[in-house]
């Protein structure tokens, strides 16, 4: 789900009996419930809110830091699949695989929370 700008992961919590939403790339916790989509998005607006807000008077940081580096375990055929890839399209295999990751989050319509500011 996104409201206004950020994506949040909704689920179905069996023990309220609601639907639960929980947004993502925050630095804190900011999660809302409802039972309906337009309950979602009311709740889900006002817990964004809230949040900032909070963040802001208390001079936090909103969004979640990442430092660029991670480390991915590919089996061996995928690995040697994507360094040929990359040396075929001359490029090193680290640029190839973050050009894959940025055309598949384009796609997907998810852009990072730095953004979103």
């Amino acid at each position: 789900m996104d409201i206004e700008g950020h994506k949040a992961i909704v689920q179905f919590d069996p023990e309220i009996g609601m639907f639960r939403g929980e947004f993502l790339g925050l630095s804190g916790g900011a999660d809302f419930c409802s039972d309906s989509v337009a309950g979602l998005q009311r709740e889900g607006r006002l817990s964004l809110k809230v949040y900032l807000d909070g963040c802001r008077e208390e001079g936090i940081e909103p969004y979640r830091s990442y430092s660029g580096r991670f480390n991915v375990r590919l089996d061996p055929e995928t690995h040697e699949a994507a360094a040929l890839a990359a040396a075929a399209a001359d490029r090193s295999l680290n640029d190839w695989v973050a050009q894959a990751i940025r055309q598949a989050t384009a796609a997907d319509g998810v852009a990072p929370a730095r953004g979103r500011r």
